[in-house]
């Protein structure tokens, strides 16, 4: 009987997985407590659409050296065992310097769009996973039922650190995530038969 690999290596040994394979697999790969998510589609028009525009608001309202950034690398936190992709992520240009992986802990705030093949990976998932690892500000748009979410306020709990605020809002209404009010007025929602 062998034991099982300890949190540390058991998340490596996915890691290295995941950097053999990501190229050859459609869609995106991340590492939550739970192991390996796979959402099977890659993001379609209006998932894509919905992150650019949140992006480009929240870069209007952002002081200078701070972004509202779309793109790579992931987020990672290798003690914690996670490593996750946000859709959207403030972050300061200093702390986007450097090789790897961002630290999450310099993560200002995250933005996820739900997808519509895996809505609990944005709406469960990372809800539980960004306290974790330190991302104070998680804000979800759900272009399935045009409505959302801001979270905020880590605090301690028996199952691990969790946000202790959310506010709903529902698209049309002006939504602050950290320190900035954006609109999301216009954002796009999902057709019946696409994402």
């Amino acid at each position: 009987m062998t034991s099982a690999p300890d949190g540390s290596a058991s998340y490596r040994s996915m890691r290295d997985c995941l950097d053999r394979i990501e190229d050859t697999v459609p869609g995106k790969l991340e590492i939550t407590k739970e192991g390996i998510v796979h959402d099977m589609m890659a993001p379609g028009r209006p998932h894509e659409l919905t992150a650019g525009l949140v992006s480009r608001r929240l870069e209007k309202a952002l002081p200078d050296g701070v972004w509202a950034h779309v793109g790579t690398p992931d987020v990672e936190d290798e003690p914690e065992g996670i490593m996750r992709h946000p859709d959207v992520m403030v972050i300061a240009v200093e702390d986007m310097q450097g090789e790897g992986s961002f630290d999450p802990r310099t993560v200002i705030a995250a933005v996820e769009v739900v997808s519509r093949s895996n809505p609990d990976n944005d709406w469960v998932g990372k809800v539980r996973d960004y306290p974790l690892i330190g991302i104070p500000v998680y804000a979800v748009f759900d272009p399935r039922t045009g409505t959302g979410a801001v979270m905020s306020d880590i605090h301690p709990t028996p199952e691990g650190p969790r946000y202790a605020t959310r506010k709903d809002f529902v698209y049309g209404e002006d939504v602050t995530i950290g320190e900035w009010t954006i609109s999301s007025e216009g954002l796009p929602r999902y057709a019946e038969a696409s994402d």
